[in-house]
């Protein structure tokens, strides 16, 4: 590819400072980074004019300036280029401390004394005083050196070492150390080092209990500290910033202060439990607060039943708000702030069409510059309903990152408010309102999706305007699964059409549906945990978060066994005078989780599959020539007789039955489940609502996702047999049928007939079908 004349140029300059031909090709790539880096070189030859006076580690010095430093204080490079310039500032350690204290100290004028003793700039430290260290650091760890050998962590010394001796050459202290442990210890005996295998403990695990998804957060990111939002990239900087940061510390205490802010419109999904997840994790990480916002601002589409569903949600996550707020609390201090952009010729009346706002590339408006003391007149004409809807908004003065001009601030909207009722006609939008209510609310960190990063020099800006205290924007990946659809449009769609019942079908991936369903609270956050945060969109397969389900429902879930297909067994010898019950431990193993008794008679009902006249050669239950255990009994079965009905099918076995200890009898390794005296119910069988991973993909799903439905995502079985473990289950209470999976009493239970969802199979359903 040719390069242009002005970067043959820069590939010269790039390569005088000791950069090989394609590091700084590289670099050109990068238009920020060449930028400054060429404005760097530049200034150091103005205090080197001798060219060959940028030596390869001066050279090595001014790039590690141009990458590591930030936009917040390009206007105080001078400084350091001088300080690499005179070998005043010698190693990257030091470069970085020294950037470290001009993001802590923004502006000018520099304490040049302070920044000198913050970056060791003048501190010489000899061999002498680094032997003099390393020699101390290796007796105080003398015992267990002696006893570990190159077992011993070597890494803890280097790093006491180098934190008593800041500012000391890196290399020099490893060759040190090399020298006095090898006089110490002597060579190294590799025939005895230790071999270890590689770990396979799960990273959601340690020391066997689950780890928080607010453990996980903690170790991810590295975010900014309270008060410290200008040492971030991109933040922007104004006057009177450190003033205002200094004031918010006052009201927060240096505390970490997050938002959840949905909108009242829908039911939240599975990418809102991530979003819960980090923002409540977050903050309990670093024992800050955080608060649950309602973004109220569309009053059309608002309705209590969401309000409401959505702090039950976040509750039902094990998340208590620190305190629950509305946009719309503050729609008096926004529309003032509001007019004093327009009285700063910030934001102007326009009246060009919704149809002409769409897209990236409109035209400025005509009305951009139209005189203040006008747009002030025309806002309050909005505001007491003198236009129609449509026919005029408030838009702001600035340019988006994604190149979208002017943003709409305030519309017209002739809606009742579910908070505000008939006060306003005006209301302000997502653009205008977020980042003023964070502000508002001294949040710390304001985590949001991906998508939102095209707002984020908006955000800085109107809050920069207006001089009031700016957060820092973070945004990250969103979650999505695949088989599945979560747009509130397309929910609508499906409910509409009679593809499922309502918002907390079980098949959907709402989080009302999946409670329904049975998933439990915690195998959510463990499965948000375990896939962390990345900035990259995330598309999982929902095996993944099925696997989290079982983890925790296979820790908590009573057992109790139930026939889906009924077959009626008679033991013609049944070994007892009449019924008996037996014990049975609700999870295997745990007698601190109690036990619940079954009936045993000499009819039970066992499952229609475990039966089979002609069987395959790997079938290992019962068969007119195989006999078959029954779990929890000691009983052998032996069929005798089989009773059918008018088309030959079978309707009742006949059968005997030896005690596993009897003489003779054969060993079986497989016991089916069965049931006797059985609890009537119904089971809800759930899979999969779409047959395509993507089903929103048109190249995948031509037609659209309506016509990707899988025609048996709901199998209903209206007559299965359950025993006496389900009794007194109350809705969502959870169980495990025995070699079927893992169910949740649903909210169609009646006092006449229990209701199951299927919440996930077994891991073992393959194996278990033998």
């Amino acid at each position: 590819m040719a390069v242009s004349i002005d970067n043959e140029a820069r590939l010269v300059l790039f390569q005088s400072i000791g950069l090989n031909e394609q590091k700084a090709h590289e670099t050109l790539k990068n238009h920020d980074l060449t930028h400054v880096l060429e404005t760097t070189i530049n200034e150091a030859k103005k205090i080197l004019p001798n060219e060959n006076q940028i030596t390869k580690s001066i050279g090595n010095l001014l790039y590690a300036l141009s990458t590591k430093s930030k936009q917040q204080i390009y206007n105080l490079h001078s400084y350091l280029i001088k300080y690499i310039c005179e070998e005043k500032i010698k190693t990257e350690q030091q470069l970085i401390a020294a950037i470290d204290y001009l993001l802590t100290n923004p502006t000018e004028p520099v304490d040049q004394k302070a920044l000198e003793e913050s970056a060791g700039i003048g501190v010489i430290v000899t061999s002498e005083e680094i032997k003099h260290m390393v020699e101390e650091i290796i007796e105080q760890n003398k015992t267990k050196l002696l006893e570990q050998k190159y077992e011993f962590s070597m890494g803890t010394l280097l790093g006491e070492v180098r934190k008593r001796l800041k500012w000391a050459d890196g290399g020099t202290i490893k060759t040190e150390m090399d020298n006095q442990l090898l006089k110490l210890l002597g060579p190294k005996d590799h025939s005895t080092k230790k071999t270890t295998q590689k770990s396979n403990i799960s990273s959601t695990t340690e020391n066997g209990q689950v780890r928080s998804f607010a453990d996980l957060v903690g170790e991810a990111l590295n975010f900014h500290k309270p008060g410290e939002n200008y040492k971030t990239e991109g933040y922007q900087m104004t006057p009177n910033t450190m003033n205002l940061i200094r004031e918010h510390l006052k009201k927060t205490g240096g505390q970490v202060i997050t938002r959840f802010p949905p909108e009242p419109n829908g039911i939240l999904h599975i990418g809102h439990a991530k979003a819960i997840n980090f923002n409540f994790g977050y903050a309990k990480i670093n024992n800050g607060i955080c608060y649950l916002r309602y973004d109220d601002t569309n009053p059309e589409k608002e309705e209590e039943k969401f309000f409401t569903g959505i702090l039950d949600i976040v509750k039902w996550l094990g998340y208590e708000p620190y305190k629950v707020t509305h946009a719309s609390d503050h729609f008096d201090q926004l529309f003032e702030w509001a007019k004093e952009l327009i009285r700063r010729d910030l934001a102007y009346v326009c009246h060009q069409k919704c149809d002409e706002l769409k897209g990236h590339n409109i035209p400025e408006s005509p009305w951009r510059n139209r005189p203040i003391d006008e747009s002030l007149q025309l806002f309050e004409d909005m505001k007491h309903g003198k236009f129609s809807e449509g026919e005029a908004t408030l838009r702001m003065k600035c340019v988006m990152e994604d190149g979208k001009l002017d943003p709409v601030a305030y519309r017209i909207k002739f809606a009742h408010h579910a908070k505000t009722g008939d006060k306003w006609c005006i209301y302000p939008t997502y653009d205008y309102t977020h980042c003023l209510n964070d502000s508002i609310e001294n949040i710390t960190h304001s985590l949001c999706t991906k998508e939102f990063q095209a707002r984020r020099s908006s955000y800085y800006w109107l809050c920069n305007s207006l001089d009031v205290y700016c957060p820092v924007q973070w945004e990250y990946g969103r979650l999505n699964l695949q088989y599945t659809v979560v747009s509130k449009r397309k929910i609508v769609k499906l409910v509409e059409n009679n593809v499922v019942r309502d918002w907390d079908d079980p098949r959907l991936y709402t989080l009302t549906a999946l409670r329904r369903r049975g998933f439990p609270p915690e195998a959510i956050n463990l499965f948000c945990a375990g896939i962390g945060v990345t900035m990259s969109q995330t598309v999982l397969h929902p095996d993944m978060l099925d696997a989290c389900v079982r983890e925790v429902l296979n820790a908590t879930a009573p057992r109790v066994m139930v026939v889906l297909e009924p077959l009626k067994v008679t033991i013609t010898n049944f070994p007892y005078e009449h019924m008996i019950e037996l014990p049975v431990l609700n999870i295997p193993g745990e007698e601190s989780n109690g036990s619940h008794t079954i009936k045993f008679d000499s009819v039970v009902y066992i499952e229609k599959s475990d039966f089979n006249e002609n069987p395959p050669k790997d079938f290992k239950r019962l068969t007119p020539h195989q006999s078959c255990g029954l779990k929890y009994t000691s009983l052998v079965l032996t069929i005798q007789e089989i009773i059918r009905d008018s088309n030959n099918e079978p309707i009742e076995l006949k059968v005997t039955c030896q005690n596993v200890t009897d003489e003779g009898v054969a060993k079986h390794k497989s016991f089916i489940h069965w049931v006797s005296h059985p609890n009537k119910c119904e089971v809800r069988l759930y899979e999969r609502l779409f047959l395509h991973p993507n089903p929103e993909d048109k190249t995948e799903v031509p037609d659209g996702f309506l016509s990707d439905i899988n025609p048996n995502s709901l199998i209903i079985n209206s007559n299965a047999f359950a025993d006496d473990g389900i009794k007194n289950a109350k809705i969502l209470d959870k169980f495990q049928f025995e070699r079927i999976g893992y169910f949740s009493v649903d909210q169609d239970t009646t006092d006449e007939k229990y209701v199951f969802n299927r919440t996930v199979t077994l891991k073992e359903d393959k194996q278990r079908i033998l």
